[in-house]
């Protein structure tokens, strides 16, 4: 991959996610992290190194090629589905992807090898510091937002699989109100439902976005059980 183009879905729904400026994490909920997770099983489908089969009701994650792209979390994620003593649903891939060891700082210093990020110190409570990720190059992102902007905003606009699949990941994650205005969105729900669940939709999207669903549910059931034991 060259340096700033042809960026991995999860790349790009990671910048979508962070404050330019601060270089921090706009959204830091369950939502966000299960859709970097169905980012990364998109960027596998989209890769061709997997597929997903029904099987009655259920639809299976199937490794269809299992060889190392170069990237770390990529690769961990095909590592873990080729060692996986069964088969398990996408759902249940979306939940393991997204929860994968420090996944939001990979993913940032990712880009920050790419040299659209860059990473530093901050101090918090004088006491602690954490690392922060600013915006060293806005063009990769801009292109993005005008590549999502392109596809909400006009009717006429066909879309690829890998736009729809975004469009479909950023509005579960909540991060399009960071590009655009919340009248804007509320004015084009029906068109980003379209996309994401609707006739505009190819089957795997739908399939990831599901998953993301059933694995936020079963998150906030979890939680909610832990809490009031």
């Amino acid at each position: 991959m060259s340096r700033k183009r042809d960026l991995y879905l999860y790349e790009e729904l990671m910048l979508l996610a962070l404050r330019d400026k601060e270089g921090t994490f706009a959204h830091d909920d369950m939502s966000f992290l299960y859709a970097l997770g169905g980012a990364l099983l998109g960027d596998l489908l989209l890769l061709e190194k997997v597929s997903i089969d029904q099987v009655k009701k259920k639809k299976f994650v199937e490794v269809r090629n299992a060889s190392p792209l170069g990237d770390s979390l990529l690769d961990e994620c095909l590592e873990k589905l080729r060692g996986a003593k069964r088969r398990a649903t996408v759902e249940t891939w979306v939940t393991r992807f997204g929860g994968l060891k420090k996944m939001r700082p990979r993913a940032a210093e990712q880009l920050c090898r790419r040299g659209i990020l860059r990473v530093d110190e901050k101090s918090v409570l004088l006491i602690f510091s954490k690392k922060v990720y600013p915006e060293l190059d806005p063009g990769p992102e801009r292109e993005i937002v005008e590549r999502l902007r392109d596809a909400i905003f006009n009717d006429e606009t066909e879309l690829d699989s890998r736009t729809t699949i975004l469009v479909a990941l950023a509005d579960k994650a909540g991060v399009l109100k960071n590009s655009f205005g919340k009248k804007e969105l509320k004015a084009r729900k029906k068109r980003i439902e379209e996309i994401g669940d609707g006739d505009l939709t190819v089957k795997a999207v739908k399939d990831i976005v599901a998953g993301i669903q059933v694995a936020v549910m079963v998150a906030i059931t979890a939680s909610t059980a832990s809490a009031a034991t």
